[in-house]
């Protein structure tokens, strides 16, 4: 393994017990193309391991329900024990394909409701070969289904011995504290950890939306999308449409492609002047603006982890090397930070 890669740093999640790595792995982009990336998914696994990550995220649904796959079949292959990682999962996507003939069998498979989360959870834990995992994200709000009923059913995951803790995704901190009331008013665990996005081009929510809640309810933010779909990676923006075999111009993913619906609007030539202003930041700091957007993220210490995504082992090292970012902040650079991203 190639040196001078910097010591991978660890925090607790929240009021919890539990330690992960700053930099989480997320099994996405590894799983998208399909099992012709098996090798790949493999690698970038294996390094991130070797680095230090201790943090895989995965979550049900075709076709990224791959990713719980392959991190299994990565654990049993390189004979890794449980006790030495930190895995999650999200329930609610559903993981068969569409109806037949026209008939909705399955309009329960993309639900919050107890029946989705236990048959969702077994059907995760199959696929990771895998007795339990240590946090399954109610993924994302289901306003079709009580309140209550998420919460015992996340409950009986954890009675069960399904998972070890619970947590939200891309919830709103009413749909939280709705959460955390409903659980201590009926004597039951509440959410342990929330997975928003958060990044130097979505920030606000983090900053301000969840503020209320650190320290107070004991959450721990395992965040996603640190590189905005790629955006803050620059390679898009001396580009007049996604380039062939980019992330935006391939994947089949639908939130991809409605982000790629916005390519070139205003919106999108907004974040892009700014990414170039961000560039010339990391230019004179000597890195890339995608080590600059994922270090930036952990100068809040209420993140505990940010999850990054890999179609190349590269990648994978880059993320790491993030960390050697972190002592460069100094209170000018995070000035001139803020003064781009407002």
């Amino acid at each position: 393994m190639p040196d001078k890669f910097p010591d991978m740093q660890y925090r607790t999640l929240g009021f919890t017990g539990l330690k992960i790595s700053v930099i989480g792995f997320g099994g996405w982009r590894t799983s998208h193309g399909g099992l012709e990336d098996k090798d790949t998914a493999f690698e970038c696994i294996k390094w991130a391991y070797d680095l230090g990550v201790n943090f895989f995220d995965t979550v049900e649904g075709h076709p990224a329900a791959l990713s719980e796959t392959f991190l299994g079949q990565a654990i049993k292959r390189f004979r890794w024990k449980q006790t030495d990682l930190v895995i999650s999962t999200k329930i609610f996507q559903g993981s068969v394909g569409p109806p037949n003939n026209n008939n909705n069998n399955n309009n329960n498979n993309k639900s919050s409701a107890r029946k989705h989360i236990l048959e969702g959870m077994e059907d995760s834990l199959r696929r990771l070969d895998l007795p339990y995992v240590d946090i399954a994200y109610a993924h994302p709000p289901d306003f079709n289904t009580p309140m209550e009923e998420i919460v015992r059913a996340f409950n009986h995951l954890i009675n069960t011995g399904k998972t070890i803790y619970w947590g939200t995704y891309d919830w709103s901190l009413t749909e939280i504290t709705d959460a955390v009331d409903t659980a201590e008013r009926l004597h039951l665990v509440g959410p342990a950890a929330h997975q928003p996005e958060y990044s130097l081009l979505a920030h606000i929510r983090v900053a301000r939306e969840y503020t209320p809640m650190y320290g107070v309810d004991g959450y721990g933010l395992t965040t996603h999308s640190p590189l905005r779909k790629g955006i803050l990676t620059g390679k898009y923006n001396i580009v007049t449409s996604p380039p062939p075999g980019s992330r935006l111009a391939e994947s089949r993913a639908k939130f991809i492609e409605e982000y790629r619906k916005t390519f070139g609007d205003e919106a999108w030539e907004k974040d892009a002047a700014k990414v170039d202003k961000l560039r010339e930041i990391a230019k004179d700091l000597g890195v890339s603006v995608a080590q600059l957007s994922i270090a930036w993220t952990l100068l809040n210490e209420d993140v505990s982890c940010v999850i990054t995504g890999a179609s190349r082992a590269d990648q994978v090292m880059e993320s790491i090397r993030s960390l050697d970012v972190l002592p460069k902040f100094t209170d000018d650079i995070k000035g001139q930070i803020q003064a781009v991203i407002g």
